[in-house]
């Protein structure tokens, strides 16, 4: 179910417990996955269709979201640059490229937006970003003065990077890189090691990778003297995370919080009486950087109890507890599988949010009579 999706059922299982209560819908996502969508939703985006190039130098069909009352883009590297758009056969790390992402940079740019959130996740490349910003004019050169390949088999081959030919717009204009991981860039939980075989590396093109990377940031801190080897999150989508802050000056941001700025998420919780929010799963792994914990965050701010309703609850949720959720149910009436469950999505979640209102109501009074 889509966030809005998810969002409608719970307000309908709201209404059948408490009808005339005001209601405030603001779907939300916590990574690079879902940006777009989330900003064409909640902020009245208009959809931006162009061909860019592939992960393996192919045209493919990609979008963006363009918000011209806010001067505002929302780019997925995935819908240019990811796994995804590749068959198996194809994913290749050494090979792929994030060139198309930064083709969609550049036509943001073109649009005038002086702020642009790129979502980095679910990307088929390693190339530590510098097909991305080899689109936006900088270059990176061999021994020989010669621009290398834009792709993770050449970082090696780097001795000298340029970016005197940057777009120069990319000065005037606030870029975040939205990610949900932390991990850096080198090392064992970093891109190559972590995430290369997911995209297809075997052994000896995980170390090639992660050679690349390491000499890669070495130049970065030789030519712009920047360290990005333990920024956090710099090994997101195969360096694209350090390769946006380097190349770009790009912050890097959990992808909760800049989807709940976008959203208005704090103005929406002004005056509320209960927060509601959802997960597929909700578990320990939640408090780190998934949607439920920052929007319960969010609500403890503002001293507003927040209840999640979650397809199923894992064990130990007493850090989940401490960021703000004071409640957690399971949308499942019993023992059934997860394709009975998904196709039962929709009346679970209203049933079970009925559950959570006349439980909520019932404290209330309760409060009200002592």
């Amino acid at each position: 179910m889509t966030a809005r999706h998810a969002a409608e059922s719970m307000a309908a299982g709201i209404r059948m417990a408490w009808p005339d209560v005001q209601i405030e819908l603001v779907p939300v996502a916590d990574g690079g996955d879902g940006l777009v969508a989330v900003a064409l939703d909640a902020l009245q985006g208009k959809r931006y269709r162009l061909l860019v190039t592939g992960p393996r130098f192919e045209l493919v069909e990609s979008e963006f979201c363009h918000v011209p009352e806010l001067s505002f883009a929302a780019i997925e590297m995935a819908l240019a640059s990811g796994l995804a758009l590749l068959p198996e056969d194809m994913r290749d790390p050494v090979l792929t490229t994030t060139l198309g992402t930064g083709e969609l940079i550049l036509a943001a740019l073109d649009l005038g937006v002086r702020k642009i959130g790129v979502g980095i996740g679910g990307s088929a490349t390693c190339d530590g970003g510098i097909g991305m910003a080899t689109a936006l004019g900088a270059l990176f050169l061999d021994a020989a003065g010669r621009p290398v390949s834009p792709v993770g088999g050449a970082l090696q081959d780097i001795v000298h990077i340029d970016l005197s030919g940057l777009d120069p717009r990319i000065g005037d204009t606030v870029i975040e890189a939205v990610c949900d991981v932390e991990n850096p860039l080198l090392g064992e939980q970093g891109a190559a090691r972590v995430y290369g075989p997911q995209k297809g590396a075997g052994r000896e093109q995980v170390e090639q990778l992660e050679i690349g990377l390491t000499h890669l940031a070495r130049v970065i801190q030789a030519d712009l003297g920047l360290d990005v080897r333990n920024l956090p999150g710099a090994g997101a989508a195969g360096g694209l995370g350090a390769g946006l802050h380097a190349f770009l000056g790009a912050a890097l941001r959990p992808g909760v919080d800049v989807v709940l700025d976008l959203v208005g998420l704090d103005e929406k919780l002004e005056g509320a009486a209960l927060v509601l929010t959802g997960e597929g799963q909700i578990d320990f792994q939640t408090v780190f950087g998934k949607a439920p914990a920052g929007v319960a965050q969010r609500a403890k701010k503002q001293k507003i109890p927040c209840i999640v309703v979650a397809g199923s609850v894992g064990a130990d949720l007493g850090t989940l507890h401490q960021q703000g959720v004071d409640a957690v149910f399971s949308l499942c009436p019993g023992p059934m599988s997860l394709k009975e469950a998904m196709a039962q999505a929709e009346t679970s979640i209203s049933r079970t949010t009925e559950q959570v209102i006349r439980c909520f109501l019932a404290g209330q009074r309760r409060s009200i009579i002592s």
